[in-house]
């Protein structure tokens, strides 16, 4: 297997609103950044990706780019950007901007010249269609809920928006677009930035025709996903931006595609492909669906994840490359979802890193993950912020789908908001994070969970991702051995074995409170073995007993 930089890093996304406000405004911001580049640098990450700093009216936090080429005004200035790349780079720290060209802003001025009622060279820029006995052109749900088309009366048609209404779709289908995107991400290379992560980009080629899609029980609407997702073009494209813009860098690519499936990853991101160097998929993230979708309050049986894992563990295995992630922006926090946050919470915290990040693949760290933070409790609907969060709630509660009590209870396990709550930092007002109100509200449990109590705590869990991050630059067998799943019909334990020339790592993680014992194969009960990692002090005690979210890794040596 071929060795290269991005396989063996390991990447720390940023959301800047939540991160450090450096200008007292209760906005997070790229000077911010500038100011804990140390921090990372300590934490030992290789890799930041940044998510959008780019010119926005906010409706979706930044996913709504009204000017690629130009920076946010809360978040600074361009040469605000540019110091940052500069010391980023300084202190050996990569940067990967998110690529969000599924679709842009309505205000973005491509999309102002496209409504227009007269032909213009950007009249075909979005995906635009007459309307049907009067109503939408199809039935289609947005992801945002509501209709995915949007009426504009200066053309007297409808426009494509899988999001929110102000997020219009690109249409990649026009050559020029096409050639605008590629320009623009040029732009952002000869700058200097290392890579992109590439937002939904499994849905930038379309169906060739549209029809109504299938209305499932409880929904209005119909589902557009077939007609959006993995569309006829959508690899002679990437392939075309390949061409164009990423093989004339070195840069790091990975792309968000929801819905894909371990033979789809592979033609994204197959290593003879020349598309991408890996993808996000999300089929461990959507375990815990219920009747309503995402909205649920339940976590997945432990076998269903392992099966899953393991899946795209042995399916990519030397054909394509894994991404590994427990949270990111728009997923709840880990070890309020699949841990144990109050009891355990340090334990959880810690086993659920080594889990992952003993797997083949690139992890992703997001920001607070690394010192454990938790899912915030909100009491009320006003609280969030998050545009999905509330339109669910006008969903599924002002239609008397749910109690407003039990939806609460949903928005407290899975809203996008448990990810966007500020870093914790310190104990002071705020947690640090800003010296006035912040845009969302601090997780109160700040005082408890904290960077500051963290960094210089031999025991704390920054010390450990700091830890499993170093045994990954030590050990090749981390980065690139051979996967194996044991104990498949455990609903407690996740345990894997990784085989790399004449070492084998055995990894162990008790995802309960309870005392397991582990049924391990003789042949490593007899063998001499080293501790690599635990996150308990007396692991080699009794190493087949693991007590409540223990996880250990042992090494073997031929």
């Amino acid at each position: 297997m071929t060795e290269n930089w991005w396989k063996e890093s390991v990447v720390y996304q940023i959301y800047p609103r939540s991160f450090c406000d450096s200008n007292h405004d209760g906005i997070g911001d790229i000077k911010g950044i500038i100011d804990k580049l140390d921090y990372l640098r300590q934490l030992g990450i290789d890799v930041i990706w940044l998510c959008p700093v780019y010119k926005s009216p906010n409706c979706d936090n930044g996913y709504d780019i009204s000017d690629y080429q130009n920076i946010m005004d809360e978040f600074g200035t361009m040469k605000d950007f540019d110091e940052l790349l500069y010391r980023a780079h300084e202190k050996g720290i990569k940067i990967i901007m998110d690529l969000v060209v599924n679709h842009t802003s309505d205000e973005h001025a491509w999309f102002i010249e496209s409504k227009k009622k007269y032909k213009n060279p950007y009249h075909d820029f979005y995906i635009w269609r007459e309307g049907k006995n009067g109503k939408e052109p199809t039935n289609w749900e947005s992801w945002f809920s509501g209709s995915a088309w949007e009426y504009c009366e200066d053309r007297n048609m409808y426009y494509l928006h899988v999001f929110a209404k102000k997020q219009p779709d690109l249409n990649w289908d026009n050559p020029v677009v096409r050639e605008e995107i590629y320009k623009l991400m040029r732009w952002w290379c000869e700058k200097g930035v290392d890579g992109f992560r590439m937002d939904v980009i499994s849905m930038i080629s379309k169906a060739e025709q549209f029809e109504d899609g299938n209305v499932m029980e409880g929904h209005t609407y119909g589902d557009l996903s077939p007609y959006v997702i993995h569309g006829p073009h959508v690899h002679e494209y990437l392939k075309e931006m390949n061409t164009e813009v990423l093989s004339r860098y070195d840069l790091m690519t990975v792309g968000e595609t929801a819905g894909v499936t371990p033979e789809e990853a592979i033609n994204y991101a197959g290593f003879d492909r020349r598309e991408l160097n890996m993808v996000f998929h999300f089929e461990h993230m959507d375990l815990d669906f219920g009747e309503k979708g995402k909205w649920n309050d339940k976590p997945p049986k432990l076998t269903r994840l392992k099966e899953v894992m393991s899946r795209w563990q042995n399916e990519l295995y030397d054909k394509a490359w894994n991404s590994l992630f427990w949270n990111n922006h728009d997923q709840p926090r880990i070890v309020s979802r699949f841990g144990n946050d109050k009891e355990y919470w340090e334990k959880s915290a810690k086993m659920l890193a080594t889990c992952l990040h003993m797997m083949q693949g690139t992890p992703y760290i997001y920001q607070g993950e690394e010192i454990g933070m938790t899912n915030i409790p909100f009491t009320s609907i006003e609280q969030y912020r998050d545009i999905e969060s509330h339109n669910a709630w006008r969903d599924l509660v002002e239609n008397g789908d749910f109690t407003p009590e039990y939806m609460l209870k949903c928005l407290n396990f899975k809203s996008r908001d448990n990810a966007r709550t500020p870093m914790q930092w310190d104990d002071s007002n705020f947690a640090g994070f800003s010296d006035c109100e912040p845009w969302i509200q601090v997780n109160s449990n700040y005082q408890k969970i904290n960077a500051a109590s963290q960094v210089n705590d031999p025991d704390s869990i920054f010390s450990y991702y700091k830890k499993l991050i170093q045994l990954r630059k030590e050990h090749k067998i981390i980065v690139y051995g051979k996967y194996q799943l044991i104990m498949e019909e455990s609903e407690a334990v996740f345990a894997y074995i990784r085989f790399y020339k004449n070492e084998k790592l055995l990894v162990l993680c008790n995802f309960t409170d309870k005392d397991v014992l582990c049924q391990i194969p003789n042949e490593y009960d007899l063998i001499e073995k080293e501790l690599l990692i635990g996150n308990y002090h007396d692991s080699l005690q009794d190493p087949w007993k693991l007590r409540s979210y223990e996880a250990k890794v042992f090494k073997y040596t031929d």
